[in-house]
Formats: C-alpha cells, structure tokens, sequence
C-alpha cells in the first residue's frame, strides 16, 4: 500500500492520530512475529489485521488530506483579500493626504479672525464652507481608514494562524505516512515468507475473495445518474490499490466510491465515514445497485452495490478494484446517494 503512494503529504486530525494508534498496536503484534518462525496462519493472521488497520488508518488520513487541501484554499483566499485590503488603506491613506494639503492651502488660521482682515467677506465664507466640507470628508475618511486598518490586522492574524496550522498538519501527516510505509512494509515481509499454497489459501479466505467472478448482467441502474456512477466502477476494474488516492490510476475504498460518483456530477465526501451519511440509508434487502455498502462498525470500508449480490470496491494493497460478495464483511449501513 504504501509503495504506490505518491501523494503530497497534507493534514492530519484527531481521528489520524487515533487510527494511528491502532495501527502502531497491531503493528506490534506484526513485529512480535519471530524472523525465523515458519509462516503459516497466525502470519496470514497478522496480516489481515494489519490491512484492517491500516485501512482505517487510510481513512483517518483521507480526512485529513481533505481539511489541508481546505486550508490551502483559505490561506490562498485569505491572501488575496490582504492584498486588496492593503491597497484600499492605501488609497484612504492618499485620499487623506490629499484632503489635508487641501486645507492646509485654505488657511489654518481663526475663522473670525480670517474674517477680520478679510477684504472680502462674501468670498471668505465661501472659502470657510469649502474648508468645513473638506473637513468632514477628512473626519469621514479617517474613521473609513482606522476602521480598514483593524480589519487588515484581523485578517492577518487569521492567515498567520491558519498557516500554523497547515504547517503542523504537513510535518504530522509526513510522520504518520512514515509510519503506516513501515508497518505496510512489514506486512509485505510476512505475506512474501508464505508458500504458494498458504498465499493461494490466504488470496481465497481474504474478504470471501472470488477473482474469477463474471460481471454481474441484468443489474439495472435505477437512473442515468447512478448508471454513470456504475459505469465509472466497473471502468475501473483492475486497477490497483493505493491508500489516500482517489484514481484516476489507483484507489482506496473510498476515493474509489468518490471518483465514481464525480464522473455522474455527485459530489462524495472522501472518507467512508463521511460516505456513510451522504443520501439516504436503506435495509440492505431493499440495496439497489450504486448504493454504497459500508462495512464495520466503524464505517472503515466502502464498496458500490452493483446487484445480485456484488460489490465493486478497492479492496487492500495488492488487490485491484474488483466484485467481491456483499456479504464479504460485517455490513453496517447502505446508503442511497
């Protein structure tokens, strides 16, 4: 899984870091396997549970490359209403300077000594309603400039903030990738050590794993939307395993169940989790091809009905998008999108 991940590392969560855990005591029991032992089924075991591990784990960090993809977006928004934000306070700032200039050369001496000495009174208070007028214009101005100079700081301090952020989220999610590659890694070692016939038996057992099964024929869609959805998945048959990526060349569970529904104009989160309350939920008697079948108790894997009994799904390293039984886990929800 993690040999074919090529995505750029992003942000991390809660829900990352308790995966992570997870997945770091499951890889414990992986690495408390002695070097030498003969591999057999308490190897094909530990196997299996660390992809299920590491199957959460990729979900945890889904959610967490999504929200760093949003943080980009908003500092980069964030960013460039700064940049507009400074060049209005410095035209209010010009405006200012200008108006100022202006009453300088009307005269900053007394009104009613001005009148005084004034040759010509009519034409002096013409002036003083000028002065006046260029007086309220500055005052107005002033409150307009203060008033856009907080802001501008707010918002700086906003972006500042969310740039913390999205540092701390990268450096996190480059550890815990760091992490998931080696405990994958491991799990490659102990899958390898197996003989032919334990990893043909270990090919059969896994997930009720039936390679050789026909495409399903009489599913009907029950839209042109779903139909589009069904097609982009069956188009996708083959195609490899990659944790956190969402096609077009590779899949997890879930980034398969988004690219797929994105090729009908549906917009899927990215997470099972998430996935699992994007529609309606129905009993999985009454499933209708291009529902989503959600699996565990904690929503940890996703696959698309497709009828008679069949999923599509991207099902863990080393095994492409493919029908598998509906009943090849523990159901926890359908979901109508």
């Amino acid at each position: 899984m993690g040999s074919h991940r090529r995505l750029a590392p992003s942000g991390f969560d809660r829900g990352a870091a308790a995966a992570l855990c997870v997945l770091s005591t499951a890889a414990a029991a992986v690495g408390a396997v002695p070097a030498q032992a003969a591999p057999g089924a308490d190897a094909r075991t530990e196997v299996d549970r660390l992809y299920v591990e590491a199957e959460k784990a990729t979900q945890a960090y889904d959610k967490a490359d999504e929200r760093a993809r949003e943080l980009r977006r908003e500092v980069r928004a964030a960013q460039d209403h700064i940049a507009r934000q400074q060049q209005r306070v410095n035209d209010l700032r010009g405006q200012l300077g200008s108006l100022a200039g202006a009453q300088y050369r009307a005269g900053g001496i007394d009104p009613a000594v001005a009148l005084l000495f004034s040759a010509d009174p009519d034409e002096y208070l013409d002036k003083a309603s000028t002065l006046d007028r260029i007086g309220a214009r500055q005052a107005g101005r002033l409150k307009e400039l203060q008033s856009a100079m907080r802001d501008l700081a707010q918002e700086r301090a906003e972006a500042a903030g969310k740039l913390a952020e999205l540092e701390k989220s990268r450096k996190a999610v480059a550890a815990h990738k760091r992490t998931v590659e080696s405990k994958l890694a491991r799990a490659r070692q102990l899958v390898n050590a197996l003989s032919a016939a334990e990893r043909a038996a270990y090919d059969r057992a896994s997930r009720g794993s039936r390679p050789d099964l026909p495409e399903p024929a009489g599913a009907g869609a029950s839209d042109g939307r779903v139909a589009a959805a069904l097609a982009a998945a069956r188009a996708a048959l083959g195609r490899p395993y990659v944790w956190g990526a969402n096609g077009p060349s590779g899949f997890d569970c879930s980034g398969l169940m988004q690219w797929a529904y994105a090729h009908a104009g549906v917009h899927l989160p990215r997470t099972s989790q998430e996935q699992r309350f994007a529609g309606r939920q129905v009993p999985l008697s009454q499933a209708r091809p291009g529902d989503l079948v959600v699996y565990r108790s904690d929503a940890s894997h996703v696959a698309m009905y497709v009828g008679h009994g069949q999923v599509i799904h991207a099902p863990y390293p080393g095994a492409p998008v493919r029908y598998d039984p509906v009943g090849m886990m523990p159901v926890s929800s359908v979901t109508r999108p």
